[in-house]
Parts: C-alpha cells; sequence; structure tokens
C-alpha cells in the first residue's frame, strides 16, 4: 500500500477524496484532475477497509475505466483492484443482465447489438413493411426509437401515447409505433439486446423485481459516477434506485461541460443534485492544470453568459501564455490552407510532433477542406471517430460467426453468416426463411434448422446448402465448451472457410483483409493471456461481451498517434493537445443555426465551444471564413457571436493589424487582396483561387450535391486520385452525404459525395 499518495492532491482535491459518506457532488472544471479524485476516492476507501466487490465505479469509456484501475492497483494492489464493479454503464448493467436477464426471458448467452446491427435491422422491417425508406429513413427510426429507451418508454407504452403517435403522423411516419413494436419483437426473438435496451431493461429488472433491487443495494456499499453531466434519465433513475439504502453516492462532473444532449444526456440531473441529495456535500475542483491562463481566462468569460450552471471560478497557476489568435480567411477554402500553413510551420519553428496538434469544427462534413490542404501540404492526418477497426466487414463477418456460434437466435448474424462464403444460398431464398420465420413466430434458425419441413418452400437443393450451413455451426458450437476465446476464435475462422477465402486474395485490398483477420485473431490472444492473468472469464462469449461494448476512444491504435488530429467538437471532449485550432466560428455555422431562438440550445452551444477551448494546452486559434460555399453558392459570413463573448484581452489578430473582425460582413469581391499574402501566414494560394480573389472568374467547378442517393453500401467505385475502391458506409443526410471508401493501399478515405467526383464501376 503507497501510504503517500494522498500527498499528490491539492487542498480541494484532498476533501473530496477523503469525505467518503453520503452523497457527494464534486464539480470538476476543465483540467482540474478530476479522475484522479475519483481514482483516490476508490484507494482511500479501499484503505479503509471497503471490500471491493462492495464499490461501483461507472464511466463512460472502457479507456477511463481501464486507466482509472491501472492507477488503483498501483496504490493499492493488483489482487484487489480486480475485484472492484468498474467499467462503463452499458458493460456493467450488461452484466448485471447475463445474471438476473432470464428473469426478463432472456437466455444469459444474449447478444448486445451495436448501431449497425440495429439499423440493419430497422431496414429490413421496412422493407417487410413495404414503406418508403426515404421517408422511414432508418438512421431516423433508429434515432426515436433510442430516445424512446432513454425515457423508458417501451414500444407498447409509445403506441398507446396518443401525442407520440400524433407527431408521428405530422412528420409523415404514422407508421413508426409499428416499426418500433416489430423492432422489440425482433430483438427479443433473436435473444439480444441493442446499447439503450441494456439500460431499460435494468430499470425494468429493478422495478419488477424487488428482491433483485434489494440484492444490489445491499451489495454496493459505494457507487461513485464519472463524467455524471452526461446522464440520461434511465441511468439517472437506476443510479436513485441503487443508491437509496446506503445514499453514499459520489458524482463527479461539469455542468459547464453537458454537450450531449442530442443523446439523451439531461444536464438537469447535476444542476438539480443537491436538490435530490439534500444532505449532498459539495466539492469545487477549480485549478486547471492543462491550460495556460489566457486560455482559462478567456474560457471563463465564455461560460459566464450562460444562466443554466453551478457557479464556480476556474484559474491556472501555469504561464500566462500566448494570447488566442483569431484568424480571418476569405473563404472556407483558404481557410484549410491558412490552417494547414499554420500547423506546417508551427511544426518545425517550435520542434513539436504532428499528433500535437488538432482541428476541432462543428460538422463533420468540414473535414474535407482540410483533408485536401493537408494533402498538398504532406501533413500526415487522422480523422478521430472515423471507420473503427470493428466496423470493417471482414471483422463484422468473423464477429457474426462468432455471435451465431453462441446464439443461434441472433437474426442478424445469421443474415450475415448464411452465404459468406459463398454456398449458393441466394437473396430470394434467405427473405423466404424470414417471411416464413416471422409467419409461424420462429427465429430464422428454427426455420434454417428444420427447412426439410417446408418443400413448399424450399427444394431439396436448397434444404442440403441450408444443412450444410446448420452443420457447420453446429459441429462449432458443440465440445468447446472448455476452450479459451482465442482457441475458438482459430477455430471458427478455419472451419466457416473465412480464413481460406481471404487468404487466398491477392490484390491489396484482399490481402489487408486478411491482416485485419489475423489482427483480430492477435487481439483475441491478448484478451485470453490478460483474462487468465487476472482470473477473469477468457471465453469466446467474454471477449464478445467485451468487444461489443467497445466505444471510439477505445479502438484507438498507438501507432496512428503521430498525426494531426480532425473531429468533431463533440468528439473532442476527455482529450488535450498542445495546439488547437477551432474552425468555421461563424454564425451560420457555430452555433448551429437549429439553435437560433432557442435558450437552452444556445447555452448547449456555448458549453461546446468552452469544451473546445478548453483541450488547448499551450496555444489555441480561432478560425472563421468571410465567405463559405453553401449548396455550390458562395454565401457571405459573420463571425460567430461566441468569438464577440471572449474577453477582446485575452485575443490577437495577426491578419487584420489588430483590428477586430476587420472586412466581416462585406462581399467576397470587397475582401482586400492584401490579406492573402504571403508573409503574413506563408502561404500562397493556388492560382484558381487567386484568380477568383481578383474577381476574374466566377466558381463554377465545384459542384452542387448530387446523386447522393445513389450509391450503396458495398459497391465499386472510382476516384481520379485514389482509384477503385469499395464503399464501406454512407453516413449523414444531404447536401452533406459521405461515403467511407476503401482505396484498398490508399487506405480508407471519407469523402463528401457532393465533391468526390466517384464513378460507379
Amino acid at each position: 500500500m503507497a501510504d503517500n499518495y494522498l500527498n499528490d492532491l491539492n487542498e480541494a482535491q484532498l476533501e473530496a477524496v477523503i469525505n467518503t459518506e453520503g452523497p457527494a457532488l464534486v464539480i470538476a472544471g476543465a483540467g482540474a484532475g478530476k479522475t484522479r479524485v475519483l481514482t483516490y476516492r476508490i484507494a482511500n476507501l479501499l484503505n479503509k477497509g471497503v471490500p471491493a466487490r462492495q464499490i461501483l465505479a461507472l464511466t463512460f469509456t472502457n479507456k477511463a475505466a481501464r486507466e482509472m484501475k491501472e492507477r488503483i492497483a498501483s496504490i493499492v494492489s493488483p489482487e484487489v483492484s480486480r475485484h472492484l464493479w468498474m467499467g462503463t454503464f452499458h458493460s456493467i448493467f450488461a452484466k448485471i443482465l447475463r445474471i438476473e436477464g432470464e428473469r426478463l426471458g432472456y437466455k444469459p448467452g444474449f447478444t448486445i447489438y451495436d448501431s449497425a446491427d440495429s439499423k440493419s435491422l430497422v431496414r429490413s422491417i421496412i422493407k417487410e413493411m413495404n414503406l418508403d425508406d426515404n421517408i422511414y429513413k432508418p438512421g431516423l427510426i433508429c434515432a426515436r426509437i433510442s430516445a424512446a429507451k432513454n425515457n423508458l418508454i417501451t414500444s407498447a407504452m409509445y403506441a398507446a401515447d396518443a401525442s407520440l403517435v400524433e407527431y408521428d403522423r405530422t412528420c409523415r411516419v404514422p407508421l413508426l409505433h409499428e416499426i418500433y413494436k416489430a423492432y422489440s419483437m425482433r430483438c427479443f426473438r433473436a435473444n439480444a439486446m441493442d446499447f439503450d435496451d441494456l439500460l431499460m431493461n435494468t430499470n425494468i429488472l429493478l422495478r419488477d423485481f424487488p428482491e433483485v433491487l434489494e440484492h444490489y443495494q445491499k451489495k454496493f456499499l459505494y457507487i461513485l459516477v464519472d463524467e455524471y453531466q452526461d446522464t440520461n434519465y434511465a441511468q439517472y433513475l437506476i443510479l436513485k434506485k441503487l443508491s437509496a439504502v446506503h445514499k453514499n453516492l459520489c458524482v463527479v462532473g461539469d455542468d459547464a461541460q453537458s454537450i450531449y444532449s442530442f443523446r439523451g444526456a439531461r444536464i438537469e440531473n447535476i444542476l438539480e443534485f443537491r436538490n435530490d441529495y439534500t444532505d449532498c456535500k459539495l466539492f469545487k475542483l477549480e485549478q486547471n492544470y492543462r491550460s495556460t491562463r489566457t486560455i482559462v481566462e478567456a474560457a471563463n468569460t465564455i461560460i459566464a453568459n450562460n444562466e443554466g450552471q453551478i457557479q464556480k471560478r476556474v484559474f491556472s497557476l501555469n504561464e500566462t501564455g500566448e494570447k488566442i489568435q483569431v484568424m480571418q480567411s476569405i473563404t472556407d477554402t483558404e481557410e484549410g490552407f491558412n490552417i494547414a500553413s499554420d500547423i506546417f510551420d508551427k511544426r518545425f519553428s517550435l520542434r513539436l510532433n504532428w499528433a500535437d496538434f488538432a482541428v476541432l469544427y462543428r460538422t463533420n462534413a468540414q473535414s474535407r477542406i482540410f483533408e485536401e490542404a493537408f494533402r498538398r501540404k504532406n501533413i500526415p492526418y487522422k480523422i478521430y471517430g472515423g471507420l473503427s477497426f470493428y466496423e470493417r466487414k471482414e471483422i463484422k463477418d468473423i464477429l457474426a460467426y462468432f455471435r451465431i456460434v453462441i446464439n443461434h437466435d441472433d437474426e442478424e448474424a445469421l443474415r450475415r453468416t448464411i452465404n459468406y462464403p459463398k454456398r449458393g444460398i441466394g437473396d430470394t431464398t434467405v427473405s423466404k426463411i424470414f417471411e416464413l420465420a416471422s409467419a409461424l413466430n420462429l427465429s430464422p434458425w428454427s426455420v434454417v434448422s428444420g427447412s426439410a419441413k417446408y418443400p413448399e418452400h424450399f427444394n431439396s437443393g436448397t434444404v442440403k446448402k441450408l444443412s450444410g450451413y446448420c452443420e457447420i455451426i453446429n459441429s462449432l458450437s458443440s465440445g468447446s465448451d472448455g476452450n479459451d476465446a482465442y482457441s475458438r476464435a482459430r477455430e471458427i475462422a478455419m472451419a466457416s472457410g473465412i480464413f481460406r477465402e481471404l487468404r487466398e486474395g491477392t490484390s491489396p485490398e484482399e490481402v489487408s483483409r486478411f491482416e485485419n483477420l489475423e489482427e483480430l485473431l492477435n487481439g483475441i490472444k491478448i484478451f485470453t493471456e490478460e483474462a487468465e492473468t487476472n482470473g477473469e472469464p477468457s471465453t469466446l462469449e467474454a471477449y464478445l461481451a467485451n468487444v461489443s461494448l467497445l466505444t471510439d476512444q477505445d479502438n484507438e491504435k498507438e501507432e496512428e498517434r503521430d498525426k494531426v488530429t480532425l473531429m468533431t467538437m463533440h468528439s473532442a471532449k476527455g482529450l488535450e493537445f498542445k495546439h488547437i485550432y477551432i474552425a468555421g466560428m461563424e454564425d451560420t455555422l457555430f452555433p448551429s443555426p437549429m439553435s437560433a431562438g432557442n435558450p437552452r440550445e444556445l447555452e448547449e452551444e456555448r458549453r461546446l465551444f468552452y469544451v473546445a477551448l478548453t483541450r488547448a494546452e499551450k496555444m489555441a486559434t480561432l478560425s472563421y471564413a468571410l465567405n463559405r460555399y453553401k449548396w455550390g453558392n458562395l454565401e457571405r459570413c459573420n463571425p460567430s457571436r461566441f468569438l464577440r463573448e471572449i474577453d477582446p484581452s485575452f485575443l490577437d489578430y495577426p491578419q487584420t493589424g489588430g483590428k477586430p473582425f476587420a472586412g466581416a460582413g462585406r462581399s467576397f469581391s470587397d475582401a482586400p487582396r492584401s490579406n492573402l499574402r504571403e508573409d503574413t501566414v506563408n502561404y500562397s494560394p493556388p492560382k484558381r483561387l487567386r484568380k477568383i480573389i481578383a474577381g476574374n472568374v466566377v466558381e463554377k467547378n465545384i459542384p452542387a450535391y448530387q446523386n447522393y442517393d445513389q450509391y450503396s453500401e458495398g459497391e465499386t467505385v472510382e476516384h481520379d486520385r485514389f482509384g477503385r475502391g469499395i464503399i464501406s458506409a454512407l453516413e449523414g443526410e444531404p447536401p452533406n452525404t459521405t461515403a467511407v471508401v476503401d482505396f484498398g493501399a490508399e487506405g480508407k478515405k471519407k469523402l463528401l459525395l457532393r465533391f468526390a467526383k466517384l464513378r460507379k464501376v
């Protein structure tokens, strides 16, 4: 036991760590060391003799839980810390549901559907109901179902709520409640839960089975929650129920960083915590250890404009630091090149790494301009939160085999594996399987395994093919219960034919897919060894439970980190960089136009700006364009109101002679050419842009969005620069629909369809 660990804390942190009894609210400003406080508070409880099994610690990412557990292990011991109930909300509640889920009619080996599985199932239901998926858009339907579940509205409750049904009718989706009902039924029949079910079903479990609630109330003497401002209604109720007996609930968070209302997060949870627990102790962590004084004070002047907040005064004892630079550009294209040039110069003049820089923006579509500018400057970059390793087709294929071997009722896994590798079972046969299953209220597996019973639907040749598929799955399911995850995974990869299918490929794309399969097996091997070392389950079931709950941050690879990061402001939460660029600081873009006229939403946009700025350690640059292309037309822009809310003493305007917002509001043709001097930003605009600036030509070569609906996932396309590739995902709504395209040796690219000029092959 490291007895001197408390010496690492400042006075405010120490108070929050040692006062462990009763409800506690820890308000932690940006960079104030909240993770340290949470970690040391748990270590202090263990040091006082509280059994690890009676401590429940909840986070929002596996990465955060893992890092906290490692810190605790270094203070106490790995033997003690391994028994903590520590993990994400979803992973902990999934663990409880695997123990107790049979009370709700689920089998312990239930599948957890990710967002792609849910969307695929919804798409199938829409097709089966003969509905127009241009009206009943799968993404929209999934979002509405998710919102309902986060507010604990079941499909039956939804259908019975006249106001919800009427709202759907006005939105031209009157049968949404029928889709929700079918989706819930199909998930249950497949012995599957989606992410939102893990929360809703836990609430139902604690509501309908008092003995279960009592058991876990007694079990968890102390409950600690990270990022409490991000909790939704379902999470709020679970925490309130579990802590009702001992009341030792400690929540840590920052109301000023509540930015996920679109996911169901309720800022009221943290703002009203003291009303829920009148005897609560309040601790404020106000010293920022991350950023310079200038950045911290500037951020304070921003957030001070919000009315709904818990008052605090964040301060820094770090160096004063440079003023925040405000960068003005004539167009959004120039903005990309200005920022790229500035990063290029600073990287060499200040001897920094590429990974010390990040560019943040409000919408994903803004990344295109920066990607083009960075490629021309040969600046390595990565899109944070892009296509993850586990979303690649070959990885989802092998994971689907793992799932169907463990849970035969998993219809999405069956749909993915039944004809891969190809075994002559066509789409028509698959449609018949699902139609018959629906008509007979059976799982698709029951129809497949009993296909000989339905000669009017399947001929003898089809029955033989379906039987062959069942034999493979049944053989992999039997006699392997004692094997570890790696042994079973390798056996499945071999017996299913996937290993042979990928190994025989010779093109760069096929070789890359085989390497990804190898990487997956390597990861499963590491999981197996670590689980056995820690005395935890090392089965394939345990691996699947772990991998299905990974987040974007959990998927980041070490070797990819020395690159400039491009990401949305929402994705940046929890991260930090030496130099941050916040792009698109215009009133038509940030704050989002959708927040106009809504004070509550405007305050959340302001909190988002606060989060973005406080990611910076040493330097921050705020950038805006006087003109931006929208729908193929160049439109005039005004600097964001948020820029005007910052105390001017913290800002510098190097491009405009120290004058705030010089040129703002003027038209494109009126903008002074002197703003593009090479000695200002070390950037010489391309010849075509110089002609545009001089007013000699009209921009005609950037097309408006078109043909976005003519592409589909899995389709082969060709690009002038990157060559031939396969569309692995389509994201967003027009005009900002983007395609994630796998170009093999060129890697995966995220392209805005209205600019990409893709050609079908």
